[in-house]
């Protein structure tokens, strides 16, 4: 029966094509998402500026969480070093030298910024990667050395000026000399004399690593971990490529996220590809019912038949795997390299994919398609041949009992989690009614044939209105199965385009609303850098018609005591300063007042005080996003009606601890011609925007975020309308005879193809209607849970998913029915239904 098999594949060209166009898709999606995974698992970066120190000590990783036993959550800012830590690194036995580290924002002007990278370094920081003075001498009090490239790009001279942007602010430096690395750093490096790098940096009294160089003979290994053991919990001991945590911001933040993209798309994957290779093997089977019923005739067991299908089954998915391999190398670089392209992960994050991935995509591409085969010839092999030749000259659309109740199971779970996701916070609600997009649609595949042959007899007296309609009807609801199978792709095609990115944009149009109706300015201030001078707002206080600057500064943190139980989702923290008669934060107060926001104090939203059994003048401690204990009082509590509350804290507490240590904007409030006061006062390199500057900054920065849910939507897509082109495909030229039979009988070219025509308008229409209800489930429970009754989005999306299933349909329809006709009809007869 395996050389019987395997020759028949030449026979079976169109559903051999579409089983090994989907195992090889399938395969690709599944090792990107695995290399993925084992990216966010090695979190490496290969250091540059620090590659001369083989062991770094930096910041803690992450904040243990209090009602976890090991969960470990990434600090969102860089967590700094306190001082006392070096002379305990010094002193350890096998060390050599430890270097300070100290970083800060610092640009040339007109230099392109980077948020990844700060390019500010003490001197002694030089010998980290090393740097060597190829011109000049190091930089003293007021001086600046900078490396070769920065150099010869500025035209820079020993003894000459150079305009810097040091902490925001534009400043004069004297170029003391050029430095040389045999190591290549990519990003520009300024190194400033010890004194003044103390002073420049916004965080005082901190350093942001220690490089440490081993004494001679000494194991990296070994120092490393002996370091481990007598350094505190807050210090971390880094080797290898994970020492570029160290250097690059936003390294350790963004494991969450990969794994999160990893496991939900790899998720989506495996559903789509368990819907569409199921789909095209039992449509294929079911093609090869008379086959199957006169081998059985001919004395072929029951476990020969079934052997024979599986056999073939696997040998295509095997070649589809093979060429998957390679695809999934290039489709796990092209989504890691074009997520990095869109700043959702640090550019200098290095994509792994070992063997790991290769060996599980492959293993699962072929595995499903094995047991999909194994359970879809099982019933066709032990009918009786009368029986099956039955069957395969009438088909049925009644169901087995077990997939009836599997499919009452799914749409019961459907129901469920659109029922409980409208009652979760926006965050949550994501993660949990996304699923029912997938749930909706097996539920759909399940209950396929059933649904089609319902739709066929309701749509018949239109069908019928149309020449060649009658037939269309009859043929629906005859041949429901088989339309089923292309009736699941398209349905998952749209219930996830049409899910996913409305629950989506639903989601960050709430988000940034909420973000945007929380402040108030009529002039927001900000800067190319990213940072603004913390006295810019004192500054701008004095400017004309202004009554209200205040510094902004936005982080993440936890409520710790007593804890918020926020875990991997920590709550946005806002730092402003104390708000007067004219206040920038909208939000109402309910309690207290918000000039007492000043020192250790903090405004809660109202329903997380009362939540927590905090009162107005209370104690909470909060863990800020370097990984700072704050105890502060609370001096506000803050009626917020958004789904999106915020922690408030003083700019001059929250500053401190983020990556740059610095304001991000200053917003402003007053009278008459603002904008030009503020732009006289605030200087050239500072960015003047009215109020909605503000939301369109947040609205960017919720775009990153989305952007991993359209990159998944837009995949699975693609995925799902592949599949939706095979089974179409499979499903028109497997009639070639009947389509024989019709042109016999006298019917045209021209009325064969509109009655297909009219096939594919019915199931595509019935698809988008389904994909709609199902998406529904996804997309209202979302918007509820945001606060808002409908969902929000571009309408041309609804009509980009309409319009992309009539161009699936309506072109393969055409193509192949072609095909299928090429032949005259009595030649197409003689040539028997195999070919």
């Amino acid at each position: 029966m395996t050389r019987l098999a395997l020759a028949s594949l030449r026979f079976r060209a169109a559903a051999s094509a579409a089983t090994f166009l989907a195992v090889l898709v399938g395969c690709a999606l599944l090792i990107a998402c695995g290399g993925l995974m084992e990216s966010a698992i090695r979190l490496g970066a290969a250091p540059q500026r620090l590659a001369g120190a083989p062991v770094v000590v930096a910041g803690s990783e992450g904040f243990k969480l209090p009602d976890e036993e090991s969960e470990t959550v990434a600090y969102p800012e860089r967590a700094a070093v306190d001082p006392s830590v070096l002379p305990k690194v010094a002193a350890t036995s096998g060390v050599a030298k430890a270097v300070p580290d100290i970083t800060f924002p610092a640009t040339i002007a007109g230099d392109e910024p980077s948020t990844d990278v700060l390019f500010g370094h003490n001197w002694a920081s030089a010998a980290l990667t090393p740097f060597t003075v190829r011109e000049g001498t190091e930089p003293r009090p007021g001086q600046v050395s900078l490396n070769e490239a920065s150099a010869a790009r500025r035209g820079a001279k020993i003894g000459a000026p150079i305009d810097l942007v040091v902490g925001g602010r534009a400043q004069t430096f004297t170029v003391a000399g050029i430095l040389h690395s045999e190591r290549t750093v990519d990003a520009p490096a300024l190194f400033f004399a010890e004194d003044d790098a103390r002073q420049l940096s916004p965080r005082p009294g901190k350093v942001d690593a220690i490089g440490i160089v081993p004494a001679d003979g000494v194991d990296v290994d070994e120092l490393a971990e002996r370091l481990s053991t007598q350094l505190s919990p807050g210090a971390s001991v880094l080797t290898g490529d994970d020492r570029g945590a160290a250097e690059y911001t936003g390294i350790g933040a963004s494991r969450l996220p990969l794994i999160l993209l990893a496991a939900v798309f790899g998720g989506m994957v495996l559903v789509v590809m368990a819907l569409v290779v199921s789909a095209t093997i039992s449509l294929s089977v079911r093609q090869r019912q008379q086959e199957l019923a006169l081998l059985r005739a001919s004395g072929a067991t029951p476990a020969q038949a079934h052997r024979m299908v599986v056999v073939e089954t696997t040998a295509v998915a095997l070649l589809g795997a093979v060429f998957g391999v390679p695809a999934g190398a290039l489709a796990g670089d092209l989504i890691f390299s074009a997520s990095t392209a869109q700043g959702v992960f640090p550019a200098q994050l290095v994509f792994h994919q070992g063997i790991v991935p290769f060996a599980g995509g492959f293993l699962l591409a072929v595995g499903l398609p094995w047991l999909t085969a194994h359970f879809a010839a099982r019933s066709a092999a032990k009918a009786r041949p009368i029986q099956a030749l039955t069957e395969a000259a009438i088909p049925t659309a009644n169901l087995g009992p077990v997939r009836k109740a599997l499919g009452k199971a799914f749409a019961a779970a459907t129901v469920a989690l659109a029922a409980t996701t409208m009652f979760l916070d926006p965050e949550t609600a994501s993660a949990i009614g996304g699923p029912a997009v997938l749930t909706g649609s097996i539920a759909v595949g399940l209950f396929g044939p059933e649904l089609v042959h319902v739709v066929a007899g309701m749509a018949a007296p239109v069908l019928r209105r149309f020449s060649g309609g009658a037939l269309a009807a009859i043929n629906i609801g005859a041949r429901a199965r088989q339309f089923a199978a292309v009736l699941t792709p398209l349905t998952l095609a749209t219930a996830i385009a049409l899910g996913n990115i409305y629950a989506q944009t639903t989601q960050s149009d709430a988000a940034a609303a909420a973000r945007a109706d929380e402040l108030s300015a009529d002039v927001v201030v900000s800067s190319a850098d990213g940072v603004v001078p913390a006295d810019l707002a004192d500054r701008l206080r004095g400017a004309p018609g202004v009554t209200t600057a205040s510094s902004l500064v936005t982080s993440k943190g936890w409520i710790e005591e007593p804890y918020d139980g926020n875990g991997s989702d920590p709550s946005t923290v806002l730092g402003v300063d104390a708000q007067t008669a004219d206040p920038v934060l909208s939000t109402p107060v309910a309690e207290g007042s918000l000039r007492d926001l000043a020192g250790a104090s903090v405004a809660l939203p109202q329903a997380e005080a009362e939540n927590l059994g905090v009162r107005l003048g209370g104690k909470v401690t909060l863990r800020l996003g370097d990984g700072a204990r704050v105890e502060v009082a609370v001096v506000a509590l803050l009626d917020s009606s958004s789904n999106y509350p915020s922690v408030v804290v003083p700019a001059t507490l929250l500053a401190p601890h983020t990556s740059t240590g610095l304001p991000s904007e200053i917003l402003v409030r007053g009278t008459g011609d603002l904008a030009s006061g503020v732009r006289q006062v605030a200087g050239p390199r500072t960015i003047v925007g009215d109020g909605d500057a503000l939301a369109a900054e947040f609205a960017t920065g919720v775009d990153v975020q989305a952007w991993i849910s359209y990159l998944l939507a837009v995949l699975a897509i693609a995925y799902a309308a592949i599949a939706a082109v095979n089974t179409l495909g499979v499903a028109v030229l497997s009639r070639r005879r009947e389509l024989a039979l019709q042109r016999l009988a006298g019917a045209t070219r021209r009325q064969v193809s509109r009655m297909l025509f009219l096939e594919g308008a019915t199931i595509g229409v019935l698809a988008l209607a389904l994909g709609t209800v199902i998406s529904l489930f996804s997309v209202l429970p979302i918007a509820i849970a945001t606060g808002s009754v409908l969902p929000s989005g571009p309408v041309w999306v609804f009509v980009a998913v309409v319009a992309a299933a009539f161009l699936i349909v309506w072109p393969v329809t055409a193509i192949t029915a072609g095909l299928a006709m090429k032949r005259k009809p009595v030649e197409e007869l003689s040539l028997g239904s195999g070919q």
